[in-house]
């Protein structure tokens, strides 16, 4: 009994022990937080009295230390400041960034050479420990002393091999505008970690731009070639690469990654990444060139299909109507030669695509996939067909049969994004056949979508739908949007275009207008009769500026100032107003970009 009342006594005892302390821990934080607050606000002797009270009761806590000595400078007591920082450097413990501290005080009452003499004495604590570096070098940064803190990581480097400052070093460098010592540091850490490679190229891309004669583009060029020559590392003809692709220039691109490629062996990927950035770019010559090397270097069957399926992207992107005859040939050799199963579908896909959508073959398109969906494919593989052949089915205004092919996709991928897809898609199909409370029930469960693309054109079509139904109960005008919108989806151009007009004449002044004018001027884009187009944007922004469409006016007209009708000031006004007045805009950090390189700012 006396020993299950000891234990007791003493068990409660440590409870009570604990209690106390996360209950002081609990006042320190919330004197701590108070602290910070008074001094962001600058209310100094606030701040003062509560971090005298804390450096007390915690005298080996730094930042309560220099809560103390801050907030004395703040008020001035500058002989306060001195002292403290004075006994704390006599007081035996190591704090040697103290010295920086003490200087920075004398350089707030202008006493330039004191101050240096004491931040001598920081950098020279580093002979006697090189360990001290990160915490003296760190406070230099603080104060911007950035020579000095320079100084402190390269004579640290130079005592011991075990510490790396590269990282600091080249963004200091970076910020000091030196550029060459910048582009060494960073490389130096890649050298000796490659996994910091991918790190490094969003460093450099914050100095290098798409201009091949910017500053910092001729110097990582420059310093790449230079240590290449000293030491033939692969990882240089990588950022060579990288470097040419953004400056756009892929044929200097497609050598390096030859060069990678015959140095490394069996791997293509590098290069079949090129082709694909070089096509989206509509640089198809190189395009061209770099999908035949795969092919022609391709040692499996699977690769040499890679490189035909791109090719044959290509030729369809770039063919005119009196070629597809030759296209189509293409296609049927390379699926004679490959065959016609689960290793081809997406080969397939892409034929039946432009069997339907470019060569007025939907009936064709649409047996050849029902074919296809009874190969002995995966999940995933028959998703992506059915997911063609109810787009197909939808073109063709099959408008219940795209449905029951939507609606299988979701299930049989139910985790997948491509079951977002055909939600989205159900409801794009019910919206184009006039189903709009269908429609709005499945957009509904999609703008709580994951993806991020599929959540905005969910609401997008969401409040198209809601917004042009509370004044219209019979729905009439967004009835005609709708058939316009499908018009535009069958590449009916100019019936698209009439249609539109139609709602801008008969229903002028109505909640769909803006809608109608935006849609009108994308296909007057996409046809290239820009003028009616900028007309379009340049009406909505000005009867509709605070309206949800205006930032897609301005975003689009910049686009075809700066793309298409080479008005670069006119482009930059345009992206300015979206920096301006529209920052919660899905466009506005590319809008920011655009306008700073119109301006000519030297970083991205």
């Amino acid at each position: 009994m006396a020993i299950a009342a000891f234990v007791y006594i003493y068990g409660m005892r440590n409870i009570f022990v604990i209690l106390f302390i996360f209950s002081a821990t609990a006042s320190f934080s919330q004197s701590d937080a108070l602290a910070k607050n008074y001094f962001e606000q600058g209310q100094f002797e606030k701040s003062l009295r509560i971090y005298e009270k804390l450096n007390k009761e915690n005298p080996y806590r730094l930042d309560y230390f220099m809560g103390t000595v801050q907030s004395n400078q703040q008020l001035e007591n500058f002989a306060e400041a001195e002292r403290l920082i004075k006994d704390k450097l006599g007081n035996g413990r190591n704090f040697p960034q103290l010295y920086v501290e003490l200087g920075y005080n004398y350089s707030l009452q202008n006493n330039q050479e004191l101050a240096a003499v004491s931040y001598n004495k920081a950098i020279e604590t580093i002979e006697v420990n090189p360990n001290y570096s990160y915490n003296i070098g760190r406070t230099f940064e603080e104060y911007s002393l950035l020579d000095e803190a320079v100084v402190v990581y390269e004579k640290a480097m130079a005592l011991s091999d075990k510490l790396d400052f590269n990282m600091q070093l080249a963004q200091i460098y970076g910020e000091q505008g030196k550029l060459e010592k910048m582009f060494d540091s960073y490389l130096g850490l890649v050298e000796k970690n490659n996994s910091f490679k991918g790190a490094a190229q969003r460093y450099f891309s914050l100095y290098t731009t798409e201009d091949p004669n910017n500053e910092a583009n001729l110097q990582l060029k420059k310093t790449l070639l230079q240590r290449s020559q000293q030491n033939p590392d692969v990882l240089y003809n990588e950022l060579l690469s990288w470097l040419f692709i953004q400056q756009k220039e892929y044929k200097k691109a497609f050598i390096q990654e030859k060069a990678i490629y015959k140095r490394i062996g069996a791997d293509l990927g590098g290069i079949t990444e090129l082709a694909y950035i070089a096509i989206s770019d509509e640089d198809y010559d190189i395009g061209r060139e770099v999908v035949n090397y795969i092919i022609e270097n391709s040692f499996t069957p699977q690769n040499k299909l890679q490189g035909n399926q791109i090719l044959m992207k290509m030729e369809v992107k770039t063919a005119t109507t009196k070629e597809y005859p030759e296209v189509e040939k293409r296609f049927e050799k390379l699926l004679d030669e490959f065959g016609r199963n689960r290793e081809t579908y997406l080969l397939q896909i892409d034929y039946n695509h432009f069997l339907a959508f470019q060569n007025n073959k939907k009936e064709l398109a649409i047996e050849n996939l029902k074919t296809l969906v009874k190969e002995d494919l995966t999940a995933y593989q028959e998703a992506r067909v059915k997911m063609e052949l109810a787009d197909i089915l939808v073109f063709d205004e099959k408008f219940n049969e795209a449905l029951i092919y939507y609606s299988q996709i979701q299930k049989i991928v139910q985790s997948d994004v491509l079951a977002q897809e055909a939600r989205f898609k159900v409801a794009r199909t019910s919206y184009f056949k006039g189903d709009f409370e269908w429609a709005q029930v499945q957009l509904d469960v999609l703008k709580k979508s994951t993806s991020q693309l599929m959540a905005n054109d969910a609401m997008q079509l969401s409040l198209l739908i809601r917004d042009n139904s509370l004044e219209d109960s019979t729905q009439t005008a967004l009835k005609k949007y709708a058939r316009a919108d499908l018009l535009a989806f069958q590449d009916r151009n100019t019936e698209a275009i009439d249609a539109l007009e139609d709602i801008l004449t008969n229903n002028k002044g109505e909640k769909i207008e803006d809608e109608a004018l935006l849609k009108q001027g994308e296909i007057y884009e996409k046809i290239g009769v820009y003028s009616k187009a900028e007309n379009n944007y340049l009406k909505i922004i000005e009867f509709y500026n605070d309206d949800i469409l205006a930032d897609d006016a301005h975003y689009r007209l910049a686009k075809i100032y700066e793309e298409k009708l080479d008005l670069p000031d006119k482009a930059k006004t345009q992206y300015e107003a979206i920096i301006f007045n529209f920052a919660d805009s899905i466009y506005f950090v590319d809008a920011r970009k655009k306008y700073r390189s119109l301006r000519g700012d030297a970083i991205n």
